[in-house]
């Protein structure tokens, strides 16, 4: 409407100009080389209107000819684009739908239409992947790793492959350089993170989630933070104790609920002397992580308490987490060295109808030691065979019996978490429902290093944990599905009834 209203004003502007004109007439004069001519103004201005047009014409029909060209190679080039786009867009399809001849004849109509574009690159690259061809994969990934546009895209299939032919320090150099070309790269920050982090290099990993500390997120930072400096401290708290201390501290206050951080700060402030800050740490862990390395660091932070006083230092910690089994049955630990017998048995005795490994075993030494009868200790010693497995230190699929930064399976950093084996639940059960359990983690001895991490292709995923406060924070970008692995439920219990009276 706008436009109307601009166009008729222009055009009412120029006929009051026509008609001032014709209302004013004169005559012009134009004298040159002898020649005169004598003619009226309007006709002068239609004489120089007509002339402008014509330019005009010229002007256009030499331009033409001039670009025509430049205009043919674009319209070719244009035409070339579409077939080479069209060839791309059919060739992915076809990889999608595991067609390999028709990928392979589209790849080639784009080779052959648009050689060295950044797509036809790619198309090659995924179709021999699909064909298992590593060799033209790897030869296509070089290629777009040797170009500046496409170099981020190369690496990563390099890197790929290297993952699938098990070369992990191949696909180690490939993300070192993909995460110096390209720093946002999130995949190339993670795997030098957990290349550096599986060689035991906690400086360089350390260093590293610096630099990508504003690609993370702040609740993914600071566990892997904690996790790394957890890690560092273990490495170190032999040969250098000072900074160990410092390093696990800091790992307490990043993670509090993370088990071993809190376990070895609390045993090297025992150390120290400094129990009520010991006694805090390991307090604050327990209530979010109940766990056996927390109830054993606590009642041994005083060096030379006798058995009751340790047994002392465990009831005032269960307090805290109450119906939780870890706290029955580090109740019945401490008890049994006490040769409180009575408190032993009153503490697995709720326990006793849903028989865990653990709870067996206590029970079969009880009876060894407080009554010396050999019997009863094996039909309990039998019952454990047969009970419900406890909490273990489980990465993808991998059990061990003490914690690791690192998954020794796929390298992943943090990947350790306390649960059942093959059933996923990150917890024992507990006997009040208002007080559920969490998850914990469980600290190596002095000394221990990670074991060395294999590259896979395609990591299996860990088993998913429940919803609740206990679980971690995730770096990946994705939640993958996961298999769905049936519930394992103990056998029948071969015990007598009069064994659970007893």
């Amino acid at each position: 409407m706008i436009r109307i209203v601009f166009f008729l004003i222009i055009v009412g502007l120029i006929s009051i100009g026509v008609a001032w004109l014709a209302d004013r007439p004169g005559d012009v004069v134009i004298t040159w080389q002898g020649l005169r001519i004598e003619t009226s103004l309007m006709v002068l201005g239609a004489a120089i209107l007509v002339l402008m047009a014509l330019l005009g014409i010229i002007w256009s029909i030499i331009r033409a000819i001039v670009r025509s060209p430049t205009v043919l190679a674009t319209l070719l080039r244009h035409r070339r684009g579409e077939r080479a786009y069209e060839a791309i867009s059919n060739g992915l399809i076809a990889i999608g739908a595991g067609d390999v001849a028709a990928a392979h004849k589209h790849a080639g109509d784009v080779n052959r239409i648009a050689p060295g574009e950044p797509l036809a690159l790619l198309l090659t690259a995924q179709t021999a992947q699909l064909a298992g061809d590593r060799d033209a994969a790897d030869r296509a990934f070089r290629a777009m790793a040797s170009r500046t546009d496409t170099k981020a895209l190369g690496l990563h299939g390099l890197f790929v492959e290297a993952h699938r032919r098990n070369d992990p320090v191949s696909a180690r150099a490939y993300a070192e350089e993909a995460a110096r070309t390209a720093p946002t790269l999130g995949w190339a920050a993670r795997a030098v993170l957990e290349f550096r982090s599986a060689a035991g290099d906690w400086a360089g990993a350390l260093a590293l989630l610096e630099r990508g500390k504003r690609a993370l997120e702040k609740a993914v930072y600071r566990r892997h933070r904690a996790v790394l400096l957890t890690a560092q401290a273990m490495a170190g708290q032999d040969t250098d104790r000072d900074n160990a201390k410092q390093a696990v501290l800091e790992a307490v206050k990043l993670e509090p609920a993370l088990v071993p951080a809190a376990s070895l700060a609390g045993r090297m402030l025992a150390e120290a002397g400094e129990l009520r800050k010991a006694s805090r740490i390991v307090a604050k862990a327990w209530r979010a992580n109940p766990h056996p390395d927390l109830a054993q660091t606590y009642s041994e932070l005083r060096f030379g308490d006798a058995a009751r006083d340790r047994l002392a230092r465990v009831e005032a910690l269960i307090k805290k987490t109450p119906g939780h089994i870890e706290s029955a049955l580090a109740l019945a630990r401490a008890a049994l060295d006490a040769r409180e017998f009575g408190k032993a048995r009153a503490a697995l005795a709720p326990y006793l109808s849903a028989l865990s490994r653990r709870a067996a075993l206590l029970m079969a030494e009880l009876e060894r030691v407080e009554r010396n009868d050999e019997g009863r200790a094996r039909e309990w010693m039998a019952r454990a065979l047969h009970a419900a497995p406890d909490p273990q230190w489980t990465a993808d699929g991998h059990v061990s019996d003490r914690w690791h930064p690192v998954s020794p399976v796929t390298g992943r950093l943090d990947a350790f978490e306390w649960r059942v084996p093959l059933t996923g639940m990150v917890t024992a059960p507990v006997i009040e429902p208002e007080a559920p359990g969490i998850a914990a983690v469980e600290a190596p001895p002095r000394g221990a290093t990670p074991a060395p991490a294999q590259i896979n292709e395609a990591p299996p995923p860990a088993a998913a944990p429940a919803p609740g406060p206990n679980r971690r924070p995730d770096s990946r970008t994705q939640p993958k599905a996961e298999p769905v692995i049936p519930l394992v439920h103990a056998p029948d219990d071969p015990g007598p009834e009069s064994a659970e009276e007893g």
